[in-house]
């Protein structure tokens, strides 16, 4: 990292020979389409190239962190996705997206709910919420986890055992009493 860093295009080479499988692997799980996570790859990598020196060997793998990369470049491609079809949807016709209250009322639950979740993931340690969200929402194994993340698989499960627990308390502590 310390090459990549100084702008050394072979040991950036090595960087991407060594991690772009993995970098793929994780993008096409999460946008579903290859070009997209084509896309999200080469945008993470040059992302990468740019801004070599914000690696931290004290936060983890370079592997955990070109995942990390690889990650939130594929959320932004999620988000930009959904954004123009959002503006498309807006543009047909517009008595399509008029419906009942109820349908209104459970979408406006699930995304609250979504969002519940989403504060719940980033209050834990960042260790275990990167396997829960390797899990449930790239949809690796343990055993693909440990890959990625070069860890043993016994660590990974207990880091998501964890995670679970604690995400599973804070969820608990949020719930409202029926009426």
């Amino acid at each position: 990292m310390p090459l990549v860093r100084r702008g050394e295009a072979a040991a950036f080479e090595v960087l991407y020979e060594r991690h772009s499988a993995a970098a793929f692997s994780l993008a096409y799980r999460m946008v579903g389409a290859r070009g997209v996570a084509e896309d999200v790859v080469q945008e993470a990598f040059l992302s990468i190239w740019r801004s070599g020196a914000r690696y931290d060997s004290a936060r983890g793998s370079v592997r955990t962190w070109v995942l990390g990369v690889v990650h939130h470049r594929g959320i932004d491609a999620l988000r930009r996705a959904f954004v123009h079809e959002r503006r498309r949807a807006g543009t047909e016709g517009v008595p399509e997206t008029i419906e009942g209250g109820a349908r209104t009322d459970v979408e406006a639950a699930r995304r609250e709910e979504a969002a519940t979740v989403r504060d719940a993931l980033e209050q834990l340690p960042p260790e275990q919420c990167q396997v829960i969200e390797l899990a449930y929402f790239g949809g690796f194994t343990h055993t693909e986890i440990a890959g990625i993340l070069e860890a043993p698989v016994g660590t990974v499960k207990g880091r998501m055992r964890l995670g679970l627990e604690k995400l599973r308390n804070q969820l608990r502590t949020l719930e409202m009493p029926s009426t």
